[in-house]
């Protein structure tokens, strides 16, 4: 498949700039910052990677809104990790600040086309509460507010198994966010409220309408605790055309797409989490559970992460896994007692579901990797990954061929160069 043209020229001249301007808005803001006067900054960040995947018969990708990735499009691929963005920071007076961030990475048009991923003001009511309205990241899961930020967490890419889970990683909306301790604990709870519209190729769209949810952030020493609930309202565009048909076969196939349609469906996604971190090792591991009244189904996902710091060297394992815990086949509508031309049709059409049912992902993936940090904001990573997708599905795999067959399993050896300025 061919690289979009729009990508390659946006992605370069994106790093450029902020290369350009972050030394002179860093230089500016702190003068601003030491008078109290109201100041700027640019600061960015970037991940160079590339994928080898052993399967033939899939793409291995890191999420569901890439077009492909590395396996059967083609043997090594950039798309999977490779990603740059660029923040601006402003302080607006003394308890006003505003924050821009935008992120380039192959989307579903196949292009790096640069999305907004944060554009918000903060008010800072008091030294624990703020305020703030615009588009907001999700607080979904450990490293929901840094996801985007390789250099950040000590992996190649978060568990896909759980960070795979929805495409939704903003809300254009309110929230509130309060510091307070308990005894030797210190926490930050956040309520927020907004909507989402996700339009990665086409006329494809998804909507979360009505996003609502809490996260709490407990941190005690070394040990930090996350617990995460968000509830929305989705609607997508998948599988219009199916469900269409499911209707014009009667009162049976009009409740199979009342059942199966992701038209303003309840989704809820919760997780808790917990990071422990004293220094010369880490152990993260999180649990989360999605419900969707819908095609997308329900599911559960857990992963363990373990690692040690040896100078500039960080060894790691992680174990991540995902099960359904909702359907992954339905049998339809009947074929018994039809003629032979509509039995086909409709055998049709029940194929097709469970071709989409199949899509709800279970799979195991076992890894291991090292990070060097090679230079200051700077760490080159290698990752191997076993991925096995399980019972039916295609676990978190894309472009499937017909020879596809889950319960293979996918060898996948990742190299990326994060980096912050």
């Amino acid at each position: 498949m061919q690289q979009h043209p729009s990508g390659r020229l946006l992605f370069f001249p994106l790093f450029a700039f902020a290369m350009l301007l972050g030394g002179g808005a860093r230089a500016q803001d702190d003068a601003a910052g030491k008078s109290g006067r109201p100041g700027w900054a640019i600061s960015g960040f970037g991940t160079i990677g590339v994928a080898h995947a052993s399967e033939r018969n899939a793409d291995y990708t890191a999420s569901v809104l890439k077009v492909d990735g590395a396996g059967a499009t083609r043997n090594w691929s950039p798309n999977v990790d490779s990603r740059l963005g660029a923040q601006i920071d402003a302080r607006l007076g003394r308890h006003w600040s505003a924050v821009l961030q935008v992120v380039s990475e192959q989307g579903l048009d196949n292009s790096y086309r640069p999305r907004i991923e944060w554009a918000n003001v903060k008010y800072q009511a008091t030294p624990d509460l703020a305020l703030r309205l615009g588009r907001i990241a999700l607080p979904m899961f450990l490293a929901a507010d840094y996801r985007k930020v390789g250099y950040a967490y000590p992996w190649v890419r978060p568990p896909v198994e759980t960070y795979n889970s929805l495409p939704f990683t903003s809300s254009d909306g309110v929230d509130a966010s309060w510091r307070w301790s308990a005894g030797p604990v210190r926490n930050a709870s956040q309520l927020f409220y907004g909507r989402d519209k996700v339009s990665p190729a086409g006329d494809l769209n998804a909507y979360g309408r009505g996003i609502v949810g809490f996260s709490n952030t407990s941190d005690w020493g070394a040990l930090s605790l996350r617990a995460n609930l968000v509830r929305t309202e989705a609607t997508t565009d998948i599988g219009a055309a199916l469900f269409q048909a499911f209707e014009a076969a009667g009162p049976a196939g009009a409740a199979i797409a009342r059942r199966y349609r992701i038209d303003h469906k309840r989704a809820i996604v919760g997780s808790i989490g917990m990071d422990y971190d004293p220094g010369r090792w880490f152990l993260m591991a999180e649990a989360s559970r999605t419900h969707t009244e819908s095609l997308l189904g329900a599911t559960r996902s857990l992963y363990a992460s373990a690692g040690l710091r040896l100078g500039s060297l960080t060894p790691y394992l992680i174990a991540s896994r995902v099960r359904a815990t909702s359907a992954t086949r339905d049998d339809g509508l009947p074929t018994r007692g039809l003629p032979p031309a509509l039995a086909g049709q409709v055998a049709g059409l029940n194929d097709a579901l469970n071709v989409l049912l199949a899509t709800i992902a279970q799979q195991d993936t076992a890894a291991a990797g090292l990070r060097w940090d090679l230079a200051t904001n700077t760490a080159l990573k290698l990752q191997y990954d076993r991925v096995t997708p399980r019972d039916g599905s295609r676990g978190t795999l894309i472009n499937l061929t017909p020879a596809f067959r889950s319960g293979q399993t996918a060898h996948v050896a990742s190299v990326a160069l994060d980096f912050v300025y």
